[in-house]
């Protein structure tokens, strides 16, 4: 299975990289493989393609800003929480997420 996610935080810099790590170890632990984009301070990395989203069973966005075109993200299923919640219990919204699209 293949799954995104983006993470942003207000700053940039510490919450949205960690997010985005706790996120791919959560991934990897159930065997999923995940793309994830940041959107910090340096702007997007990694940058999701139409490609990806064509492939994803859905999207974890844990962002406390706006994030960046979310209307890509328009025929997923979506799960929008909080960046402090991917920080803090990355395996729950993978599983929240796996859940919900199983």
């Amino acid at each position: 299975m293949f799954i995104l996610a983006i993470t942003s935080c207000p700053v940039g810099i510490a919450h949205t990289y960690m997010a985005a790590a706790n996120l791919q170890k959560a991934a990897k632990k159930r065997n999923v493989e995940i793309k994830i984009e940041t959107q910090g301070a340096q702007g997007p990395e990694n940058v999701i393609t139409s490609e990806d989203i064509s492939r994803a069973a859905g999207i974890i966005i844990a962002s406390d800003v706006k994030i960046r075109n979310p209307e890509r993200f328009d025929d997923i299923p979506v799960l929008e929480c909080r960046v402090s919640e991917a920080v803090k219990d990355g395996l729950g919204l993978v599983d929240e997420l796996l859940e919900a699209i199983s």
